[in-house]
């Protein structure tokens, strides 16, 4: 039997969403097209361990009802071919389905199934409901049918970018295009044994970014420690099954509001990671600015942002969260390099311990929904000697590919950030390394363009030739105006 390839597996979940296009809001297709991909994919891996079991032990009750020799225990209720066979009441048979699984398989699937409903027959009556589960009935999710386990995960990843390009401003909610997600990584370099958080962690992207680096580099992808945090329950969901689908089963992610009620903690204090990375709201309004007035963290030492911009309270958040030898790498928009006020204080604070190692400058509408230009902020609190009391400049804003809707970061654009920013490369108009004493003359300014010269230079004009230029032009003008006169004269002279 031939095995699924990426490719094929990427068209055909595509197509799933040509069935409910029409029928619910296109923000909406992610919820239910993931729900069921993870519920086909559990299925199949049970009967998949079920044939093993049987054919090793010829035990069939044991293969069907152990739950030691599975992964994700399945009830019969939740067996796929159970609910194909289902003709009416479809949402109520997938909703039970969802609830079983859960009740089952506590420790990683409490509340992860049942935040979507199947039951609403006014959006998804029945006959679209078996439409969706007679198309992801044609193809087998098992190990055993995939060209490689990665696949699925790869996929998943592949429909989040879709669903988030196609929602437009709320895609840019729960997703941060995976070129400037591998960007972010690459600078902070995730190492085996590394404790990693993002604390606005969407649907996960950088944490499994931060699996694929270690893989890429040739140490052990599962000698890592991973943990998140997410406020909305959809995008939670999400992230758990993106995870899930990695083989990530160890990851933390907890539902919470990480500004107000953060986690996770150790004996009431923050825990201590190595890399802290995340792509916050950009400049969240109700960010709990109330709550911060007796944080009992102790992470707002700095100053407490104001109520309308919560950037820097993520900022402050991430280096609370840090070891004496942690990193941060943050994305932020670009207001937050220079307004004053309370956020001119603690950017002068954060500045002044020398914690900031880099400012690198992004391209504009690389984000869906927000087409304003974004930067990465890095923080190392164990800068280099040769890195101390400065802070490296990079200006990436003119190196992408030109979309109609969005901008895209190429690979050389990436290799060029990142071959800067390690080599400490100074390259005109381009990036530098900036002295906190220059900074501080700046008044602790930090928009890029103030310490990298990035006009054009003025083409130099010639004075000489442009006489010589209009001395010939006046000479070609009066040729040419001798051959109208004598033409007219001729055209008298005939009529």
């Amino acid at each position: 039997m031939e095995r699924v390839n990426l490719e094929t597996l990427k068209s055909h979940l595509w197509k799933s969403a040509d069935i409910l296009r029409g029928h619910i809001d296109a923000a909406d297709y992610k919820n239910y097209i993931f729900g069921l991909l993870f519920l086909k994919r559990i299925s199949d891996c049970f009967d998949e361990e079920v044939e093993n079991i049987i054919k090793e032990t010829g035990a069939e009750r044991r293969a069907h009802e152990d739950r030691d020799y599975h992964d994700f225990f399945v009830d019969k209720k939740a067996y796929w071919k159970h609910l194909k066979s289902r003709t009416h009441d479809i949402g109520t048979a997938i909703n039970t389905a969802n609830d079983k699984l859960e009740e089952d398989n506590p420790e990683t699937l409490e509340g992860v199934l049942t935040t979507i409903d199947f039951n609403d027959k006014e959006r998804l009556p029945d006959n679209i409901l078996s439409q969706l589960i007679a198309h992801f009935s044609s193809i087998r999710l098992g190990n055993k049918d995939l060209e490689k386990p990665d696949i699925l995960g790869d996929a998943y990843e592949y429909l989040i970018a879709q669903f988030a390009s196609s929602a437009g401003k709320k895609g840019g909610e729960f997703y941060t295009p995976k070129e400037v997600v591998e960007l972010l990584v690459e600078i902070l370099d995730p190492q085996e044994r590394m404790r990693i958080c993002d604390p606005a962690c969407g649907s996960g992207g950088m944490l499994v970014q931060s699996v694929y680096h270690l893989r890429e580099n040739k140490q052990n992808p599962k000698n890592i420690s991973l943990y998140g945090q997410e406020i909305n329950v959809g995008t939670w969901a999400i992230c758990k099954m993106n995870l899930l689908l990695h083989g990530l089963r160890n990851a933390q992610i907890k539902r919470c509001d990480t500004l107000r009620d953060p986690h996770p903690l150790v004996k009431g204090k923050l825990m201590q990671f190595d890399i802290v990375i995340a792509n916050p709201p950009f400049s969240l309004k109700n960010w709990g600015y109330e709550k911060a007035q007796n944080d009992s963290y102790g992470r707002f030492r700095f100053g407490i942002p104001p109520k309308g911009y919560g950037d820097y309270a993520f900022v402050q958040h991430m280096i609370a969260a840090i070891k004496p030898t942690g990193k941060i790498g943050v994305v932020l928009p670009h207001g937050a390099l220079f307004r004053g006020g309370t956020e001119g204080k603690i950017r002068k604070g954060i500045i002044e311990e020398d914690l900031i190692e880099a400012v690198i400058g992004l391209p504009s509408k690389l984000f869906y929904g927000a087409g304003i230009p974004a930067c990465l902020l890095i923080i190392n609190r164990n800068k280099p000697k040769n890195r101390a009391g400065k802070i490296f400049f990079v200006y990436g804003a003119n190196d992408y590919l030109e979309g109609k809707k969005q901008n895209k970061l190429r690979r050389e654009d990436v290799e060029k950030i990142v071959s800067a920013f390690r080599g400490h490369k100074e390259i005109e108009k381009y990036s530098r390394a900036v002295s906190l004493t220059e900074i501080q003359e700046n008044d602790y300014n930090l928009n890029i363009t103030r310490y990298i010269d990035v006009t054009e230079e003025e083409e130099k004009i010639d004075i000489q030739k442009t006489i010589d230029d209009l001395k010939e032009a006046k000479k070609e003008y009066r040729r040419f105006e001798g051959k109208v006169l004598d033409f007219l004269k001729e055209l008298n002279y005939k009529v």
